[in-house]
């Protein structure tokens, strides 16, 4: 997931970069614009994925029993 969010702030500050310079038409703005918001709905779906993830409760194995209450 790190590396996505690493692409993503890559792929935003050279668009931001290239923007400020006026290096980009309005076309080619409009395609880095739309490309970097299809980039971070992606990384925006792994992270949900992952705290989802990090909550779901771990199945009961067989065998085990629960711990006594103290």
């Amino acid at each position: 997931m790190s590396d996505s969010l690493s692409e993503l702030s890559a792929a935003l500050r050279r668009t931001v970069e290239l923007m400020r310079a006026g290096k980009l038409n309005a076309d080619a703005a409009l395609q880095a614009i739309e490309d970097c918001a299809r980039m971070a709905s992606e990384v925006s779906a792994q992270v949900d994925q992952a705290a989802r993830a990090a909550l779901e409760p771990l199945p009961d194995l067989p065998g085990q029993l629960p711990l006594p209450s103290a």
